[in-house]
């Protein structure tokens, strides 16, 4: 059966028009920084409402669909689908209409900097905080998200099993694991660990940006991490 979906016209906000030339035109690191901001702050606003961008798709739900089945089809999460049509759970009735972000996401690690810079289709999205590992043992190169977890457990390296929610769990709120075993981009209860070179190897964030992010990355989410 062919899917009933059509895509929107592109309706990008002034605002954020304004910001990505303002990106492109920036003379110094701060004049920069605060037109990231407000890219960040206003594609955000976008993406995670009702508001039609160019990447988002009015869809009608087809019998045997699920929200995991749509998410896959359209390469992006249940968290996403559900928070643009403000649903409070998996169930769907063939006949509604949602509508759906189809993008392509990249993430970029910088460990000088301790910044994560989230690009949609190949352009700035926005920049997040982190911490890397100390003494640089964070690993360089190109990866890929390979798993998401929420509330992850997180395994001692003495082989002890800590649950999520215990304060010895190192993991925060949500765990994206790269494809090298043992490494990730993950949340922190301790929010003075970042914008430093102090974890055990993996990428940290704030627990609300790792929760933003991990509502819209996908597994095979292309990630770089450079010196």
């Amino acid at each position: 059966m062919r899917r009933k979906h059509c895509k929107r016209k592109a309706n990008w906000s002034p605002h954020a028009k304004k910001g990505m030339a303002a990106i492109e035109a920036a003379q110094t690191d701060a004049t920069r920084a605060e037109a990231e901001s407000l890219v960040g702050t206003v594609g955000m606003a976008l993406l995670m409402t009702q508001r039609p961008m160019p990447e988002k798709q009015d869809y009608t739900i087809q019998p045997g669909d699920s929200l995991g089945k749509i998410a896959r089809d359209f390469g992006t999460t249940i968290e996403l689908i559900k928070t643009n049509n403000n649903l409070r759970s998996n169930v769907i009735q063939p006949g509604k209409r949602l509508r759906v972000f189809s993008g392509n996401w990249s993430i970029d690690v910088n460990k000088t900097r301790n910044d994560l810079v989230l690009s949609l289709n190949g352009k700035f999205f926005k920049r997040y905080r982190v911490g890397t590992g100390e003494y640089a043992n964070t690993p360089t190169g190109e990866f890929k998200i390979a798993d998401r977890i929420p509330q992850p457990t997180w395994w001692h390296p003495d082989g002890r099993t800590i649950p999520y929610g215990d304060p010895e769990n190192l993991l925060g709120t949500h765990w994206l694991a790269l494809d090298v075993k043992g490494y990730g981009i993950h949340g922190t209860w301790e929010p003075d660990t970042i914008g430093k070179q102090s974890s055990m190897g993996c990428v940290r964030l704030l627990n609300d940006d790792i929760a933003e992010l991990f509502t819209l990355v996908t597994v095979g989410t292309p990630v770089i991490i450079e010196e």
